[in-house]
């Protein structure tokens, strides 16, 4: 048998079943028009800080942010030091509102954002080596769970040796998802 009507024979098969896998996987991927990223709060008495997970469902959009740092206090001055950045409570607002302008740039809120990661260093002002936790969860209140964004997120927060440099206290991995807009 000529080579010519074999290849056709398969071709149109393969284009009968390759449609028909197409069409499902379509089916599959398509979102309802109600999906939702759902937040789970952590169980307990109260309201919780951080939720204990979120769903993604399919079809949302995500944008993942890059570890930011703090911008210095008065960029007119030289860097000196620690202070030129702030404490704790002071580089998670800095690092909070970059991030706030970053989201804004792509089209997405502080509301957006589902899970955060925070590296933070020893406060040298502390003396016992330890991280400034409540600053850091003061700065962090500022931004979720509050008037302006209702929302909190899933976050872990680990204390860690140094940032990139000797004058950072904190850096924050973001990332955010939306449904798309119809």
């Amino acid at each position: 048998m000529p080579v010519r009507p074999i290849v056709n024979r398969v071709s149109r098969r393969l284009t009968r079943a390759g449609l028909g896998v197409s069409i499902a996987a379509a089916a599959m991927l398509a979102t309802p028009a109600t999906a939702q990223i759902v937040r789970h709060a952590n169980p307990g008495p109260g309201p919780s800080l951080i939720l204990q997970s979120v769903t993604i469902p399919a079809g949302a959009e995500t944008l993942v942010l890059s570890g930011q740092l703090a911008a210095p206090i008065d960029p007119s001055k030289p860097v000196t030091g620690v202070e030129s950045f702030g404490d704790t409570r002071t580089q998670t607002v800095s690092v909070f509102t970059k991030i706030k302008a970053i989201l804004a740039e792509h089209g997405y809120t502080m509301a957006d954002v589902y899970k955060l990661t925070v590296f933070v260093t020893a406060d040298p002002k502390r003396g016992d080596g330890k991280m400034d936790f409540a600053g850091m969860n003061d700065g962090f209140k500022q931004f979720f769970g509050s008037a302006d964004n209702p929302n909190t997120v899933a976050r872990s927060t680990v204390q860690v040796a140094a940032l990139a440099g000797p004058n950072y206290l904190v850096e924050i991995e973001a990332t955010a998802a939306r449904m798309p807009r119809r």
